[in-house]
C-alpha cells in the first residue's frame, strides 16, 4: 500500500513515511493508492472483537509495514480503560425513531479527536523508527477547539516529539481553552492566535510550506508534521468507529447484512464525514452520508451547488469546533470522487487559494450529491434542539451534536426515507456546558454564573456527572499565556523551540 499525494506532483511514500511527513511535498494530502474492501469473512471477525481489535482488523491493510504484534500494542495503549470511561470506547445509544447516537467523547479530552489522536502518537513514533528517521518531530497544530487539546494530551511526554498548539483566541469555549493552557507535559506548548479559525490554520500551512524555516528546522535536526486531519495517521484511525457502529447495529440485529444505514455528521473541516466516506469504499453499505453544518454552511452551499465559495464572513457560533470556511479534507473525497485526476483537484485548490472560491464539474457534482446531503442549523434552532431532545428523550446533547440532530430532522422532512440512521455525537454537552444552560434554563437562571457554575447547576438539574476530563478544570494551573499574531506564528515556533 503506497500513498500518493491529491496533488500528483509528488512521488508515492510508504504509509510510515506519509505519517511521518503530514503533507505531501507538493501541498497536497496523502491519499491510498487503493481502499481496501473488508473481506467477507471478516464481519463475523468484527462482530465478535471489542473495539481494540476491530481497530487492528481495519487498519492492518491500510500499514501494511505494521506487523499485527504492533498494531495490537498500539490499540491496546490508545484505547485503554484509564483514558476512556466506557468500555464499548464508541458505544452506540438508541434514541427510538429507528436512529441511534454513537457517542465519541468518552476519552480524555472529552471530543470526537480523541479517537485518532489517542492512536496518531502510537503510529508515528514507530513510522519514525520504520523508516530510519533521523530528526525530532515537531507536531504543528491549529485547532478550533477539540483538536488541539486531543493532540496535547495525545503527545505530552512523547519521546522524540514536540507539539505546539494554536487555537483561535476568542473562538474556543472556556472549558476548550481551560484544556489547553493547563495542559502539562515538558514538550508541549499552546498559542492563541489573533483572529480565527481559518486564520490560525493557514498561518500553519504558511510554515509548513516555507522552505527557509524547515531548512532552520533541519539545520537543528527537528522535522515539522501534523496533527489534524491533513495527517493520513490521524484520519485512517475514524474509519474504525464508523465500521464499529454499523458491526454493532448488525450484532443487534437491527441490520441485516448488506442493508444500508445513514450517517450524520456534525461537518467542519470535513475529516471525520470523509472517514464514513472510507468506511463506505471499505465495504459499509450507506444510503446516505449527511453534512450537518452551522451558519458558516460552505460545505452546504458547495453540496447543493458544486460550487465551494469561502469568501464570506465567518461566524461565531455556539458550535465553535465548526466555525471554519476552509475545509481542508475535501481535497480528499475530490481526488477520490474524480478517480483519482490531481491535475483537476490541482486546479480547484489553486482557483481556492487565489480567488477563495471554485466549482466543480456537472459530473463531480452528481456524484457528491449521490452520496452527500447537507443542511445547516442557526444557532437558535441549535438551542431549541438541546431543551427539545432533553424534554422529550432526556438525552443531553452538545451543541454540535444539536446541529447534526436538527439537520436530520430537516432531511427526514425532506426526504421519505426510514433508513437506519447513526448521528455521530462529537462532544460531552459539559465541553459547551454555558451553552447547552442557555438551552436548558431561563436567562435568570444562568445569569452573572460563570461556566464552571453552570456546569455544576447542569449536573445538578440532570442527574449526568462531569467528566474527569472537565471537572475541577478551573482550579488547574494556567500554564500556557502566550498570545501571538498570525503573521508572527513562525517566531513564536521558533521561540519555543529555542533556535
Amino acid at each position: 500500500m503506497l500513498y500518493q499525494s491529491s496533488r500528483g506532483k509528488a512521488s508515492p511514500v510508504s504509509a510510515a513515511q506519509a505519517i511521518t511527513m503530514g503533507i505531501a511535498a507538493d501541498g497536497g494530502l496523502f491519499v491510498p493508492e487503493k481502499v481496501p474492501l473488508i473481506d467477507k469473512g471478516d464481519w463475523q471477525k468484527l462482530m465478535d472483537g471489542n473495539y481494540q481489535q476491530r481497530t487492528v482488523l481495519i487498519l492492518k491493510p491500510f500499514l501494511p509495514e505494521f506487523s499485527l504484534a504492533e498494531l495490537e500494542e498500539c490499540s491496546a495503549k490508545a484505547y485503554h480503560m484509564e483514558r476512556f470511561d466506557d468500555p464499548q470506547i464508541a458505544p452506540l445509544v438508541n434514541i427510538g425513531d429507528n436512529t441511534y447516537i454513537q457517542e465519541l467523547w468518552h476519552g480524555p479530552t472529552c471530543a470526537f479527536k480523541d479517537m485518532a489522536l489517542q492512536m496518531l502518537p502510537q503510529l508515528l513514533t514507530r513510522s519514525m523508527v520504520k523508516i530510519e528517521e533521523s530528526d525530532d518531530i515537531v507536531i504543528l497544530v491549529a485547532t478550533s477547539g477539540d483538536t488541539g487539546k486531543a493532540a496535547l494530551e495525545g503527545f505530552k511526554d512523547v519521546d522524540r516529539t514536540r507539539i505546539v498548539v494554536f487555537y483561535p483566541d476568542e473562538g474556543v469555549s472556556e472549558v476548550q481553552k481551560r484544556q489547553m493552557i493547563t495542559q502539562e507535559g515538558s514538550n508541549v506548548f499552546v498559542a492563541a492566535v489573533a483572529g480565527n479559525f481559518d486564520d490560525a490554520q493557514n498561518g500553519v500551512k504558511r510554515i509548513f510550506g516555507n522552505p527557509s524555516f524547515n531548512h532552520h528546522l533541519a539545520e537543528h535536526g527537528l522535522k515539522l508534521s501534523s496533527a489534524n486531519s491533513i495527517n493520513w495517521g490521524r484520519l485512517v484511525p475514524q474509519i474504525v468507529y464508523y465500521v464499529s457502529a454499523y458491526v454493532d447495529l448488525l450484532a443487534q440485529g437491527v441490520v441485516e447484512a448488506g442493508q444500508p444505514v445513514n450517517f450524520v455528521v456534525p461537518t467542519g473541516n470535513f475529516g471525520n464525514i470523509l472517514a464514513a466516506y472510507y468506511a463506505g469504499l471499505m465495504g459499509v453499505p450507506i444510503n446516505r452520508l449527511i453534512c450537518a453544518s452551522n451558519a458558516n454552511n460552505v460545505l452546504t452551499d458547495f453540496i447543493r451547488t458544486g460550487i465551494y465559495d469561502r469568501n464570506r464572513h465567518l461566524e461565531k457560533t455556539l458550535s465553535p469546533s465548526m466555525d471554519i470556511l476552509i475545509s481542508s479534507n475535501l481535497e480528499r473525497l475530490l481526488f477520490e470522487i474524480t478517480e483519482h485526476d490531481a491535475a483537476k483537484v490541482s486546479e480547484w485548490m489553486e482557483q481556492l487559494q487565489t480567488h477563495g472560491r471554485y466549482e466543480i464539474d456537472p459530473a463531480t457534482r452528481e456524484k457528491v450529491q449521490s452520496i452527500f446531503w447537507a443542511d445547516y442549523c442557526s444557532d437558535l434552532q441549535t438551542l431549541t434542539t438541546i431543551r427539545a431532545v432533553w424534554e422529550d428523550k432526556r438525552y443531553l446533547l452538545d451543541t454540535h451534536t444539536a446541529v447534526a440532530f436538527y439537520v436530520y430532522q430537516s432531511y427526514r422532512k425532506a426526504v421519505a426515507d426510514d433508513t437506519p440512521t447513526v448521528i455521530i455525537s462529537t462532544a460531552s454537552p459539559y465541553k459547551f456546558g454555558s451553552s447547552v444552560a442557555r438551552a436548558l434554563f431561563s436567562q435568570e437562571l444562568i445569569q452573572g454564573k460563570d461556566e464552571f457554575s453552570l456546569l455544576r447547576m447542569l449536573s445538578t438539574a440532570t442527574g449526568i456527572p462531569i467528566p474527569r476530563g472537565i471537572e475541577g478544570l478551573e482550579s488547574r494551573e494556567v500554564k500556557h499565556k502566550t498570545r501571538t499574531a498570525v503573521n508572527a506564528m513562525e517566531q513564536t515556533v521558533l521561540n519555543f523551540l529555542q533556535i
